[in-house]
């Protein structure tokens, strides 16, 4: 990567190719949003979306008899995921795509599990929610982890962050409202706590970025990015009573 091309995507990418998980979360949050979904088997057909390099897809793998397609925009990811699906032999089972969430492979009515850790809030939830919907069987899960305001204060250090990330928050009674109007029976909802973004993800990001700085040492691009996420870091330190992760599991009745 010349100096000169660098883009902070880029950067981006460099930093979370090696990491266990791509944003916040944790095996033990995943295990429990799994624990409210029934009725998987070995014909089950699942997808991953938004996967990364597949830390949560090879856990549910694990836990699942099914089929599992994980699909992710950034092929230096998928790389990884193919390789962790060599190492865990899961090769008859798994299998990741380079693609978009927003223009599926599958068919109509296809899935049994429509899995998303992270990434819906870039979409956009109620915009992800109704289109991943056509290709999810009636009586299929949803289960997917979006940002959301935990407390009726919206800090406008939080808003503004959130939006130039191209995202927004929003209060989980109307994230469950809009799952029950696209035709979704709520299952369960829970918060994400502290550790999923502090020990799971800022830590292992911050150690990742310490050797970006060594590697590009006195790039600006470089610095300007490891800037930005520490800024992210010290707004959750400041304000994580007020926002957060939920996992929302839901249940296709329409």
């Amino acid at each position: 990567m010349g100096n000169h091309s660098m883009t902070k995507f880029d950067l981006l990418i460099e930093t979370h190719q090696g990491l266990k998980r791509q944003g916040p979360g944790s095996p033990e949050m995943t295990l429990r949003a799994l624990s409210f979904i029934s009725h998987l088997d070995e014909h089950s057909r699942i997808a991953d979306l938004g996967c990364g390099t597949g830390g949560q897809t090879m856990l549910l793998a694990q836990n699942t008899a099914g089929f599992i397609t994980g699909v992710d925009l950034i092929p230096d990811f998928i790389d990884v995921f193919q390789d962790q699906v060599k190492e865990l032999h899961l090769e008859n089972r798994v299998t990741g795509m380079v693609g978009s969430a927003e223009d599926l492979p599958f068919e109509k009515d296809e899935l049994d599990l429509i899995w998303s850790e992270g990434m819906i809030d870039g979409i956009g939830f109620e915009k992800g929610l109704t289109y991943w919907s056509r290709f999810l069987k009636k009586g299929g899960y949803v289960a997917l982890t979006c940002p959301a305001w935990l407390t009726d204060e919206y800090p406008p250090a939080v808003k503004k962050f959130w939006e130039d990330a191209g995202s927004s928050l929003d209060a989980i009674g109307n994230h469950i409202s809009i799952m029950q109007k696209i035709g979704y029976r709520l299952v369960a909802a829970f918060t994400l706590p502290d550790v999923c973004w502090t020990e799971n993800y800022f830590l292992p990001r911050a150690e990742a970025e310490k050797n970006l700085l060594k590697k590009y040492a006195g790039n600006p691009i470089v610095s300007d990015y490891v800037k930005e996420d520490q800024y992210e870091t010290d707004l959750y330190a400041k304000y994580h009573q007020s926002y957060g992760y939920v996992f929302y599991i839901g249940k296709k009745v329409s």
